[in-house]
């Protein structure tokens, strides 16, 4: 039973409206968990300024409470409604200026999570009653309510076209560049907001009727589409990716999240079975991020290597990458060969520690006809198929001993015999190679020759550990999520507490690691947004641990010093002390998250902490941020 009215509960995740940060999600459009003006995260409260914002441009009627139900925000337009003024009522218990019979038998807000619709009749500050709908959305850690955000419209502001939003919904929507659809059984729009038939340029009659496909494409919404099918068995799909064609007849990228209707749902549109809230613009696009050559990465270390390959642009020297595993060796190497003078020519590569050393033979230098059981054929080797162009040699630490011999050979003179042949040939290749193995010691070790080791490492490069540059992280981050859900066709983001988790993380697997995180959190996700839950556990852990653990692991000592970029990230800088008291990690985490909320700009996140500029500053100082 609905406390507010003592009628039936409408099922919260069909009936839920909200007004999150990607705009309000109306009945049957699932917002992210926590998602009412929140950046995803469950127990976020709202920003003032963010909600003022939104009520001067939608003219919104809005009150906000802590966990006591005690008034903490209310909005303009709340103050014509019910006469009272903000400043009389806040600080003081919602049921100061929500007067109503109903709201005296319990909360529905604090008790079911979510409401919508609900009718009341309120009692004004002149003693004079107005009825109205009453929507709203708790804010929640784990179990426990930390406060609400409610809704008030008049009920004479209700009687709205076929499937229309309210008026001050409608303009919020349009305003953040969100659209609203409904669509009945045979996936044709029954209902919408008027901010979209003005963004297509299309009259209201126009836009009724017509198939979701031709606004929205055949590969979702087409009747033989799997997606379709899938909507209107009563599946939720969020941050899909899709194109809108607009008025001028070019398609735009959106989002779109999509969810049923149920039946008890009285939005005013005949046959509704599907609701589709659209985002314009595709704002998980990475474009703008810092590259070279296809890499992602800003750090000192990194551009120091940049500035290498810029280097040898003219050589054809041969170059060494070393580096732990997941780094990104190959990469390099391609980025090696895409900016020299051989670009036009292959970039041909191969794994040696993939193929035993009789294989290896023959992948490297190709065989004749009948030179072993098996070869019914003459084949050409990697050498020849890179003639002119780049042959990467991949784990080079792992060729044997008695091939290291021939390849010595290959390089010294740029000639070799095929397995089993006694002809020269001579090619024009330019080799890189790569390895995770110390090879100096395996020199020493006798374990790879000597020769061989300087022949290959006229150009060192060692790429360094992801843990060793931080900068890098929450580039390669965002970059990698957009991706994997281009590839997999979602727009999904990150909650906060899942980004900090991810960056205090120590990542021994590299990126190669960062991005199978990535791509099983995209997987098991089933909302919008990735929280810490949705992370592999053992990156989550740290997170999970509390206070007491220290937030952000050493990546160990080096002598490179600090970047500019630190404070970009929000990360401490390697050389943080790990020894937090739990008092310190509170004030660390508290510190992070006003950073993060303040996007990095320290004015802003003092006036969120209640302290000065310079207060913050030391502070920051003195936790190496």
């Amino acid at each position: 039973m609905d406390r507010d009215t003592g009628a039936e509960t409408r099922d919260p995740e069909r009936q839920e409206l909200g007004i999150g940060n990607d705009g309000p999600t109306v009945s049957g459009a699932r917002p992210d968990a926590g998602s009412m003006l929140a950046p995803g995260e469950p127990g976020w409260v709202p920003d003032p300024k963010e909600l003022e914002a939104l009520a001067e441009v939608a003219d919104l009627a809005y009150f906000q409470v802590d966990e006591n139900r005690d008034i903490t925000a209310v909005s303009p337009a709340l103050e014509r409604i019910t006469g009272f003024k903000a400043e009389d009522v806040i600080g003081r218990s919602c049921l100061t200026m929500i007067r109503c019979r109903e709201c005296l038998r319990g909360c529905g807000v604090f008790e079911d999570k979510v409401v919508k619709d609900v009718p009341l009749t309120l009692f004004r500050a002149d003693g004079t009653t107005v009825d109205v709908y009453k929507s709203g959305k708790a804010f929640t850690e784990g179990d426990h309510v930390v406060g609400a955000l409610e809704t008030v419209r008049l009920a004479e502001q209700a009687e709205q076209g076929p499937g229309t939003p309210p008026p001050e919904l409608d303009t919020l929507l349009g305003s953040l560049g969100r659209y609203f659809l409904i669509a009945d059984g045979d996936m044709r729009v029954v209902g919408f907001s008027s901010s979209l038939a003005e963004f297509l340029a299309v009259t209201p009659e126009d836009l009724q009727g017509t198939p979701v496909a031709e606004l929205l494409g055949g590969d979702l919404f087409g009747e033989e589409s799997q997606f379709r099918q899938a909507v209107l068995g009563g599946a939720r799909r969020e941050g899909w990716r899709a194109s809108l064609r607009n008025a001028d007849g070019t398609e735009e990228a959106v989002s779109i999240s999509v969810g049923p209707i149920s039946e008890s749902t009285h939005c005013g549109a005949s046959g509704a079975r599907v609701s589709i809230m659209i985002r314009a613009g595709d704002e998980h696009r990475t474009g703008d991020l810092p590259s070279f050559s296809g890499i992602i990465a800003r750090s000192a270390s990194m551009r120091r290597i940049f500035r290498v390959i810029e280097l040898l642009q003219e050589n054809d020297s041969g170059v060494l990458i070393t580096g732990e595993s997941g780094t990104g060796k190959e990469l390099v190497a391609r980025a090696l060969h895409d900016t020299s003078h051989r670009k036009e020519g292959p970039f041909v590569a191969i794994n040696c520690a993939a193929l035993p050393s009789e294989l290896l033979e023959s992948e490297l230098f190709g065989h004749v006809r009948g030179a072993f059981t098996g070869a019914v054929r003459d084949k050409p080797g990697r050498f020849e198929l890179a003639d002119g162009g780049t042959l990467f040699l991949d784990e080079i630490g792992d060729l044997a001993l008695p091939l290291q011999a021939k390849l010595l050979r290959a390089l010294q003179e740029h000639a070799f015999e095929r397995v089993g042949d006694t002809r020269t040939r001579t090619v024009d290749v330019r080799v890189v190679s790569a390895t995770a193995v110390d090879l100096a010691r395996a020199v020493s070790q006798r374990e790879f020759r000597e020769d061989l080791y300087y022949r290959l490492r006229v150009v060192p490069i060692e790429i360094p550990p992801l843990r060793e540059r931080r900068e890098d992280l929450d580039l390669l981050i965002r970059h990698l999520l957009e991706r994997i859900g281009r590839e997999r066709g979602r727009a999904l983001r990150l909650a906060p507490s899942a980004m900090r988790a991810l960056l205090a993380y120590r990542w021994p697997g590299n990126v190669r690691e960062l991005q199978n995180a990535l791509e099983y959190a995209t997987t098991v996700c089933e909302g919008q947004t990735i929280h810490v839950g949705d992370l592999p556990l053992e990156i989550g852990h740290g997170v999970e641990n509390g206070p007491g653990t220290p937030p952000f692991p050493s990546p160990g000592p080096s002598a490179e010093p600090e970047s500019e970029f630190a404070l970009e990230t929000g990360v401490p800088s390697r050389d943080s002390r790990l020894d937090f008291t739990p008092e310190e990690a509170q004030e660390l985490a508290r510190i992070l998250s006003a950073l993060e909320r303040a996007q990095y700009r320290r004015g802003e996140a003092a006036e969120l902490l209640g302290m000065s500029r310079t207060t913050l500053w030391r502070k920051m100082k003195e936790f190496r941020l």
